[in-house]
Protein backbone atom coordinates (compact mmCIF):
# COMPACT_ATOMS: atom_id res chain seq x y z
CA UNK A 1 0.00 0.00 0.00
CA UNK A 2 1.24 3.64 -0.96
CA UNK A 3 0.95 6.64 0.79
CA UNK A 4 -0.56 9.69 -1.13
CA UNK A 5 1.76 11.97 0.63
CA UNK A 6 5.18 11.06 -0.32
CA UNK A 7 7.95 12.84 -1.96
CA UNK A 8 10.67 12.32 -3.32
CA UNK A 9 14.00 11.92 -1.61
CA UNK A 10 15.79 14.73 -3.35
CA UNK A 11 14.50 17.53 -6.11
CA UNK A 12 18.01 16.67 -8.19
CA UNK A 13 16.26 14.52 -10.70
CA UNK A 14 13.36 16.63 -11.27
CA UNK A 15 12.92 19.05 -14.44
CA UNK A 16 11.59 22.45 -14.43
CA UNK A 17 7.92 22.29 -14.37
CA UNK A 18 7.26 26.05 -15.00
CA UNK A 19 6.57 28.72 -12.81
CA UNK A 20 7.39 32.59 -12.24
CA UNK A 21 10.00 32.97 -14.93
CA UNK A 22 10.41 30.04 -16.58
CA UNK A 23 9.14 31.28 -19.82
CA UNK A 24 11.53 34.11 -20.28
CA UNK A 25 14.43 30.85 -19.86
CA UNK A 26 12.73 29.41 -22.36
CA UNK A 27 12.79 32.06 -24.98
CA UNK A 28 16.62 32.55 -23.77
CA UNK A 29 17.30 28.74 -24.60
CA UNK A 30 15.31 29.30 -27.83
CA UNK A 31 17.57 32.12 -28.92
CA UNK A 32 20.91 30.85 -28.18
CA UNK A 33 19.64 27.74 -30.05
CA UNK A 34 18.63 30.60 -32.97
CA UNK A 35 22.62 31.71 -32.00
CA UNK A 36 24.31 28.16 -32.14
CA UNK A 37 22.76 27.59 -35.35
CA UNK A 38 23.41 31.05 -37.19
CA UNK A 39 26.70 30.96 -35.74
CA UNK A 40 27.58 27.27 -37.31
CA UNK A 41 26.22 28.27 -40.61
CA UNK A 42 28.39 31.69 -40.74
CA UNK A 43 31.49 29.37 -39.48
CA UNK A 44 31.39 26.56 -42.17
CA UNK A 45 30.65 28.97 -44.11
CA UNK A 46 33.82 31.29 -43.72
CA UNK A 47 36.21 27.98 -43.49
CA UNK A 48 34.54 27.12 -47.46
CA UNK A 49 36.04 30.29 -48.30
CA UNK A 50 32.32 31.30 -49.70
CA UNK A 51 31.83 33.99 -51.86
CA UNK A 52 28.47 34.77 -49.88
CA UNK A 53 30.99 35.85 -47.31
CA UNK A 54 33.67 38.07 -48.80
CA UNK A 55 33.26 41.73 -48.67
CA UNK A 56 35.81 43.79 -50.63
CA UNK A 57 38.56 46.15 -48.34
CA UNK A 58 36.71 44.02 -44.94
CA UNK A 59 39.68 44.22 -42.67
CA UNK A 60 39.56 41.72 -39.39
CA UNK A 61 40.96 43.23 -36.73
CA UNK A 62 43.30 40.17 -36.76
CA UNK A 63 43.26 36.97 -38.06
CA UNK A 64 41.49 35.95 -41.62
CA UNK A 65 38.45 34.94 -42.69
CA UNK A 66 38.92 31.13 -42.30
CA UNK A 67 40.49 31.39 -38.92
CA UNK A 68 37.05 33.27 -37.80
CA UNK A 69 35.62 30.64 -39.54
CA UNK A 70 36.80 28.35 -36.49
CA UNK A 71 35.86 29.99 -33.90
CA UNK A 72 32.66 31.09 -35.33
CA UNK A 73 31.96 27.28 -35.32
CA UNK A 74 32.93 26.88 -32.39
CA UNK A 75 31.21 29.07 -30.25
CA UNK A 76 28.24 27.68 -32.49
CA UNK A 77 28.55 24.14 -30.94
CA UNK A 78 28.94 25.35 -27.64
CA UNK A 79 25.56 27.63 -27.71
CA UNK A 80 24.01 24.51 -29.33
CA UNK A 81 25.04 22.64 -26.05
CA UNK A 82 24.24 25.31 -24.17
CA UNK A 83 20.57 25.62 -25.61
CA UNK A 84 20.47 21.99 -24.33
CA UNK A 85 21.00 22.15 -21.05
CA UNK A 86 19.29 25.44 -20.67
CA UNK A 87 16.20 23.61 -22.26
CA UNK A 88 16.58 20.96 -19.84
CA UNK A 89 16.47 23.20 -17.38
CA UNK A 90 19.89 22.40 -16.08
CA UNK A 91 21.47 25.51 -14.22
CA UNK A 92 25.00 25.28 -14.80
CA UNK A 93 24.22 25.20 -18.85
CA UNK A 94 22.27 28.23 -17.77
CA UNK A 95 25.11 29.79 -16.47
CA UNK A 96 27.62 28.32 -19.47
CA UNK A 97 25.16 29.59 -21.74
CA UNK A 98 25.83 33.51 -19.95
CA UNK A 99 29.30 33.00 -20.44
CA UNK A 100 28.73 31.46 -24.28
CA UNK A 101 26.46 34.42 -24.73
CA UNK A 102 28.72 36.92 -23.56
CA UNK A 103 32.05 35.33 -25.67
CA UNK A 104 29.82 35.84 -28.74
CA UNK A 105 28.62 39.46 -28.11
CA UNK A 106 32.52 40.25 -27.66
CA UNK A 107 33.17 38.00 -30.97
CA UNK A 108 30.67 39.96 -33.05
CA UNK A 109 32.66 43.47 -32.32
CA UNK A 110 35.48 41.88 -33.88
CA UNK A 111 33.13 41.36 -37.25
CA UNK A 112 32.06 45.15 -37.06
CA UNK A 113 34.34 45.86 -39.93
CA UNK A 114 33.11 43.57 -42.27
CA UNK A 115 29.45 43.54 -41.32
CA UNK A 116 28.02 46.20 -39.52
CA UNK A 117 24.58 45.79 -39.57
CA UNK A 118 23.96 41.99 -39.20
CA UNK A 119 26.85 42.42 -36.22
CA UNK A 120 24.83 45.04 -34.54
CA UNK A 121 21.88 42.56 -34.75
CA UNK A 122 23.72 39.68 -33.50
CA UNK A 123 24.98 41.38 -30.13
CA UNK A 124 21.41 43.23 -30.13
CA UNK A 125 20.11 39.15 -29.87
CA UNK A 126 22.70 38.50 -27.64
CA UNK A 127 21.95 41.08 -24.96
CA UNK A 128 18.36 39.67 -24.85
CA UNK A 129 19.07 36.41 -24.45
CA UNK A 130 21.46 37.39 -21.94
CA UNK A 131 19.18 39.21 -20.11
CA UNK A 132 16.51 35.89 -20.35
CA UNK A 133 19.45 34.28 -18.39
CA UNK A 134 20.18 36.25 -15.90
CA UNK A 135 16.88 37.94 -14.95
CA UNK A 136 15.63 34.59 -13.94
CA UNK A 137 15.58 32.83 -10.77
CA UNK A 138 16.20 34.51 -7.14
CA UNK A 139 15.68 34.88 -3.51
CA UNK A 140 12.18 32.69 -4.06
CA UNK A 141 13.78 30.27 -6.07
CA UNK A 142 16.35 29.29 -4.16
CA UNK A 143 13.98 29.49 -0.68
CA UNK A 144 11.96 26.60 -2.93
CA UNK A 145 15.46 24.84 -3.61
CA UNK A 146 16.26 24.50 -0.01
CA UNK A 147 12.44 23.44 1.06
CA UNK A 148 12.58 20.86 -1.37
CA UNK A 149 16.13 19.93 0.36
CA UNK A 150 14.07 19.73 3.61
CA UNK A 151 15.71 22.99 4.84
CA UNK A 152 14.02 26.04 6.44
CA UNK A 153 15.96 28.76 4.64
CA UNK A 154 14.88 31.49 6.67
CA UNK A 155 15.02 29.58 9.89
CA UNK A 156 18.28 29.85 11.48
CA UNK A 157 20.49 26.08 11.37
CA UNK A 158 21.56 24.11 14.18
CA UNK A 159 25.29 24.74 13.99
CA UNK A 160 28.12 23.34 17.09
CA UNK A 161 27.69 24.93 20.10
CA UNK A 162 29.63 27.87 21.09
CA UNK A 163 32.13 27.45 23.31
CA UNK A 164 31.78 29.23 26.72
CA UNK A 165 34.66 30.88 28.98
Amino acid sequence: MTSAATKPASSAGKRHTGGHGYGLILFAGVIVAWLGVMNMAYGIAAIANSHALTVNKAHYVFGTLHWWGWITLTLGALQLVAAAGVLLGNQLARWFGVAVVGLNAIGQMFFLPAYPWWSLVIIAVDLVALYGLCAHGGRAEADTVWADAGWDARAPQPGPPLAEG
